[in-house]
């Protein structure tokens, strides 16, 4: 059992006792852990109030090679996340980056630039940035990231390029656009329009580009729709927040 020390999210607590809980953090040198966090409720403890939901802090803790839980011994606060003070929407939007990060990743498997994409995600969100974009560039930018990312660009049966206008097939069998003539023999597939397929791939893309991307508002009802749907089949089942999300697309 050795001592490890990094920087996390904290993603999710469940009490334990009267003065400890059970601690799921996204980390950025380890991936997701969970651990006991003995005494963190008592008034001075080695926590410093650093563990509350959403909040990115130091931490050091006690790396177990079995399936038992780690063991945080100490967290220093970095970063509260205050939306709660000011905004639902905001708050809302960082609930469910947490739910897709416990979702999405495993135990012990680190996605560095996952962890600096949440962690300039929920930053952005606290200091009252764009919630239907920042939402939307890190739900695709997670699926990229993991591999999940539907082909946005090329038909997948065909290769050919995908419709620039008109409504294009989206398969979510399939993992991607398909061209009218494939869809024929496809199940599960969606007909979304091709500029919110184009908002898609922008918003996908590495980079600090997808910042030049905005999402009309008469094109954020589509988008809200359509990825919530792709994130419920490649999870297998919809997810907690999907349910508070539908004030994005207002």
């Amino acid at each position: 059992m050795s001592s490890e020390k990094t920087t996390g999210i904290v993603i999710r607590i469940v009490e334990f006792s009267e003065s400890s809980c059970i601690t799921t953090l996204f980390t950025e040198d380890f991936g997701k852990i969970s651990g006991i966090a003995k005494g963190c409720r008592r008034p001075k403890s080695a926590f410093e109030s650093a563990i509350d939901l959403l909040s990115l802090c130091r931490i050091v803790f006690l790396h177990k090679t079995s399936d038992s839980l780690d063991i945080l011994t100490e967290a220093k606060l970095l970063r509260k996340f205050r939306s709660a003070q000011r905004s639902l929407p905001h708050l809302y939007a960082g609930y469910y980056i947490a739910e897709l990060l416990g979702e999405f990743t495993h135990e012990s498997d680190p996605y560095a630039e996952l962890f600096h994409i949440a962690d300039q995600t929920l930053a952005e969100l606290d200091g009252g940035g764009n919630v239907p974009k920042l939402v939307l560039h890190f739900e695709l930018s997670l699926l990229r990231l993991l591999g999940q990312l539907p082909e946005l660009s090329f038909c997948v049966d065909t290769g050919r390029p995908a419709p620039k206008t008109g409504r294009v097939p989206l398969g979510l069998l399939a993992g991607g656009v398909l061209s009218r003539e494939a869809r024929a023999g496809h199940r599960q597939v969606i007909d979304v329009t091709a500029e919110t397929i184009e908002i898609f791939r922008r918003l996908a893309e590495p980079g600090e580009s997808w910042r030049e991307t905005e999402i009309p508002a008469s094109r954020r009802g589509e988008c809200r729709g359509v990825i919530n749907r792709y994130i419920t089949h490649q999870a297998g089942h919809r997810l907690k927040m999907h349910d508070k999300l539908g004030m994005l697309s207002e």
